[in-house]
């Protein structure tokens, strides 16, 4: 394997990143000719909307575990149609999960097992997923929100914390998000009742970077508040 630096030393690309989406890219216009690809690594299209069908690919979403930790490491994509999305694919490496589903098939799966939707819980009855810099540097009122919530957790994957909200085991997770990392990820989550939008409430770009705000109804609801109120620690 060998690895590389994209934009600073946190921020890794390897080998593998790229011949995997290479391979995911051409299964896909073998596939669905018609189609447009987007993909971390830009090996797809160049794209300026969601219009017609859009497959958005992540080949490795925590790059960093997968060369360090060799664990919490996800594969991620989504299909959109006229910007709507229909189906999402999150692939949880090493336990050998896919979490599949979406409008498209009525329906959300972990392998054959199909999901239920996560308790809706307030702030205060939870766990919370973050991007740790958020925190530290007290964006968007982070330190409030994790003071308020039951805890937080860190896990260095956005496919993997949003696996953890399906599951119910966190009931959010705040973090500056990509296409890529969240594509996925907002068709499943949706499609059982967990609200995606930016951190103020509204829809995201799925063209540009958000910082994205993903909870359960009670809890978004919550941290909108402590972010209307504009009150930090």
């Amino acid at each position: 394997m060998t690895v590389s630096e994209k934009t600073n030393r946190k921020d890794l690309v390897t080998n593998i990143d790229k011949s995997n989406e290479q391979f995911l890219i051409e299964g896909i216009r073998q596939m669905d000719p018609t189609a447009k690809v987007l993909g971390e690594e830009g090996f797809g299209d160049k794209l300026t909307s969601l219009e017609g069908r859009v497959w958005i690919v992540d080949p490795i979403d925590g790059t960093m575990n997968f060369v360090k930790q060799h664990d919490n490491f996800a594969m991620m994509i989504g299909i959109y149609q006229d910007g709507k999305g229909q189906l999402g694919f999150i692939y949880d490496v090493m336990n050998d999960v896919l979490y599949a589903g979406g409008p498209a098939v009525d329906g959300v799966w972990a392998n054959d097992q199909q999901l239920s939707a996560p308790a809706n819980l307030a702030l205060s009855e939870g766990l919370i997923g973050a991007s740790a810099p958020l925190v530290v540097h007290d964006t968007a009122h982070m330190q409030k929100i994790v003071h308020d919530s039951a805890g937080m957790r860190i896990y260095g994957s956005a496919g993997i914390e949003m696996i953890n909200v399906l599951l119910g085991k966190t009931l959010g997770y705040i973090s500056y998000l990509k296409p890529w990392d969240i594509a996925a990820g907002q068709i499943l989550l949706n499609f059982l009742g967990v609200r995606v939008s930016t951190i103020d409430g509204q829809p995201l770009n799925m063209l540009s970077s958000n910082l994205v705000l993903v909870a359960t109804e009670k809890a978004q609801r919550d941290i909108l508040q402590i972010e209307e109120d504009d009150v930090s620690l």
